[in-house]
């Protein structure tokens, strides 16, 4: 039997002569399912993947209805495959037909189901994965017209499944100005931005007086280590309204027109949950707008014609799918926006599903209350639940805490801790609602603060009742602290990591938050060890929907400078594909058919060029998309 050593808490640098697909010394005489906690001794996995994951809680169900399917659905499908296969034979000739043919065979060594069974083969049949065994055995299902896809060194997976992050904010922003910095761009400077600008306007000679948007910088990854500044865009122009925003989304910064036109002066006040930046030592806006502030100045998509946003989507598609996605969250979106993507679904099926989290936060009582999701997808859409967002971004150093910073934005004092970006009050009266109807939500909540807020919500809105299935799920859970954890797991909490972190911002988040709040940020080996079903996301468009990106991050935490971010806190690769597979399913209520190489579920699956429990893992991102298949159909081809 082959084995691959993985040590839970150290480098390859730190375990020579480790990494090898041999037994190793510690648990070659079997099988191992359960991992050593020990941060000096190896985890052991077969090749397709021993499992130590959460076991959901067993809570009160939502409603009959997902009972029923979790309970039945299974049994209908093997039935309806066998008489669709059938079609109008009589019955002595279904007699002799034999099992249907399978659209898809996959064969081959590298095959990680993620349901813990070792299988050398995987067969395909319409939407489905008909079944799962040894090559031998499915082989009896080829066809005339079987595709037999001979995996090699490649391996095979369940689709991924999106987490979290802005599917129409992706699409969008694809027709925008890119300022982001390295990876992801190429601006390191201020004069880099203003540049930028400059040749945007001059190379697609954009009429004066019209808007000019730009997304991405970074003020941490910038070489003046602040935010450009009015005068900054200024420079640029002073004909055309200038607006950009930071990489969190949380911020941005306009010039002068723009603050003219959005009616800005040093008289506005600042809005509920939001700040208006102003000049050292006066009233003037300095240009740089946080949370609520936002919503002062003209959307992204202003001067974008409908019919290029709709191509906008549909490139965003092929995009996702090029990563091995076969499921998208769409999160923050509008009523009017949903109604808009359900009647572009009808006309135009989405080749990947789309679940969308309608924004609660601006929406009054009585809309709110209105607000329903959808149990299945209708040609690859449905609505998921509700979203609320209670605070900022730690990269933007506006997420709510409960104990000041360590390093605050500009003019900030000691005491600074941030603020809630939406009423405490507002929340606490509205989740008690949802929950009882059974409507999922999401709420984004970064600092503990803000995640203490999300908790007590819950907690008052469940107090004295059983606890249902409800599967709320805290959005980034960035600096969640161990006692939070615990709540979390008794009130059937799930928590998303934002857990691209520790790369992108781990190094800011040490000056931001000293070393012990930033060793724990995105606490995935404490969530783990306690037994609590989780997920990781990429946020998108934040960084782009890189999924191999995010689970190389999960598992090495290291920082641009190299730094172990939190060693403690690392997982294995199965831990983090878990996330981004059958954990991610769970979060969607999709487990019974999403998430696993299971007969019966749906057949989304990817291919990977190399296997990713047998790399070293800080080649983890560099491992390329084969294919992608979405309810049986290859999607994406590389």
């Amino acid at each position: 039997m082959m084995f691959q050593c993985h040590p839970r808490n150290l480098l390859p640098s730190e375990y020579p002569g480790c990494w090898k697909k041999s037994p190793c010394a510690a648990c070659k005489s079997s099988q191992p399912t359960a991992m050593p906690r020990s941060p000096n001794s190896c985890i052991c996995y077969r090749e397709t993947g021993a499992q130590n994951f959460p076991v959901p809680p067993k809570f009160q169900p939502l409603n009959k209805r997902r009972v029923m399917r979790k309970q039945l659905y299974p049994i209908a499908l093997v039935l309806a495959l066998l008489l669709a296969s059938c079609g109008t034979e009589t019955e002595s000739e279904t007699a002799t037909a034999g099992p249907p043919s399978a659209d898809i065979i996959f064969v081959g060594d590298h095959i990680i189901t993620m349901d813990g069974s070792v299988v050398s083969a995987v067969a395909v049949i319409g939407e489905r994965i008909a079944a799962t065994g040894e090559a031998t055995e499915l082989m009896a299902l080829q066809g005339e017209s079987t595709r037999i896809i001979e995996l090699g060194d490649r391996a095979l997976l369940p689709g991924f499944i999106d987490a979290h992050g802005h599917f129409s904010a992706v699409s969008l922003y694809a027709d925008l100005l890119n300022l982001s910095s390295p990876p992801v761009g190429g601006v390191s400077n201020v004069d880099d931005i203003v540049e930028l600008i400059r040749l945007r306007i001059e190379q697609r000679q954009i009429p004066p007086g019209d808007l000019v948007y730009g997304f991405g910088y970074d003020d941490s990854l910038l070489a003046e280590q602040r935010h450009p500044t009015r005068d900054d865009l200024d420079r640029a122009s002073t004909n055309h309204p200038i607006v950009i925003r930071h990489v969190s989304g949380h911020l941005l910064v306009a010039n002068s027109m723009a603050l003219v036109n959005a009616g800005v002066t040093s008289a506005t006040e600042n809005p509920s949950g939001g700040i208006i930046r102003r000049r050292q030592g006066g009233s003037e806006p300095d240009g740089v707008m946080e949370e609520t502030a936002l919503r002062l100045f003209p959307s992204s998509s202003t001067g974008i014609s409908e019919a290029r946003l709709r191509q906008l989507r549909r490139d965003a598609l092929s995009l996702y799918a090029g990563y091995g996605i076969t499921t998208i969250q769409d999160a923050n979106v509008g009523l009017s926006y949903v109604e808009m993507l359900k009647a572009e679904a009808v006309e135009d099926p989405f080749a990947i599903d789309i679940v969308a989290y309608i924004l609660g936060n601006p929406l009054d009582d009585v809309t709110l209350a209105a607000v329903t999701h959808d149990e299945e997808y209708v040609r690859g859409f449905r609505v998921g639940g509700v979203k609320f967002t209670l605070d900022g971004s730690p990269q933007g150093r506006t997420a709510w805490m409960s104990k000041p910073y360590d390093q605050g934005p500009p003019g900030a004092d000691a005491a600074y801790v941030a603020y809630p970006s939406y009423a405490p009050q507002s929340y606490r009266d509205r989740i008690a609602g949802l929950l009882e109807r059974g409507v999922p939500v999401l709420a984004h909540a970064n600092g503990d603060a803000a995640i203490e807020l999300m908790i007590d919500g819950i907690a008052v809105a469940l107090e004295g009742k059983p606890i249902p299935d409800h599967r709320a799920t805290i959005i980034h859970a960035q600096l969640i602290r161990p006692d939070q954890l615990d709540r979390v797991k008794a009130l059937g909490i799930i928590p998303s990591y934002y857990s691209v972190h520790p790369y992108f911002w781990g190094d800011w988040h040490r000056l931001s938050f000293g070393e012990e709040r930033a060793g724990f940020i995105s606490p995935l080996r404490a969530t783990i060890d306690r037994g609590i079903p989780y997920t990781v996301h990429n946020d998108s468009p934040i960084v782009p929907p890189d999924m191999m990106r995010l689970v190389a991050i999960t598992v090495n935490r290291l920082t641009r400078s190299g730094f172990v971010l939190g060693p403690d806190q690392r997982v294995s690769v199965m831990e983090a594909l878990y996330a981004v597979t059958l954990g991610a399913a769970y979060q969607y209520f999709e487990e019974d058919e999403k998430g696993s190489l299971t007969v019966g579920k749906r057949a989304d699956l990817v291919i990977l060029a190399e296997n990713p429990l047998l790399v070293d893992p800080l080649q983890l991102e560099n491992i390329a998309i084969v294919e992608t298949f979405s309810r049986g159909e290859s999607i994406y081809l590389q």
